[in-house]
């Protein structure tokens, strides 16, 4: 079991930067792929980036360049620092953690963080 608790949302204007955090207990952090996703309202909920331990990262294509994922192993963090935001990345913002081990699928959800970006 992992639970995990996303902090760093709130409201910025256009240009400006966050950093979301998201602290994880519960069972082995290293072994799982850690994502960062987003739900705008009345839209699905849509993969921003995601990262493998290590340094392998993927971003989907409207935060390139603008966002980056990184990890601490040690602390069991994850943060996505998004920087030059749009109103566009106005949405939800809910870290995942996801590990398939022969049969088994652990698919773990924070609550989400609220990121508003407007002048």
């Amino acid at each position: 079991q992992v639970q995990l608790v996303e902090s760093g949302g709130g409201l910025v204007q256009p240009g400006g930067s966050l950093r979301l955090s998201c602290a994880a207990s519960g069972s082995i952090f290293s072994s799982y792929v850690m994502g960062w996703y987003r739900q705008a309202p009345g839209k699905q909920r849509d993969l921003v980036a995601t990262i493998i331990t290590g340094v392998s990262t993927n971003y989907a294509d409207s935060v390139k360049g603008r966002f980056t994922i990184s990890r601490d192993n040690a602390k069991n963090m994850v943060y996505l620092q998004m920087n030059r935001l749009k109103p566009e990345d106005t949405a939800v913002y809910y870290c995942n953690a996801y590990r398939i081990r022969g049969r088994s699928v652990n698919d773990y959800w924070g609550q989400g963080t609220q990121v508003t970006v407007s002048s």
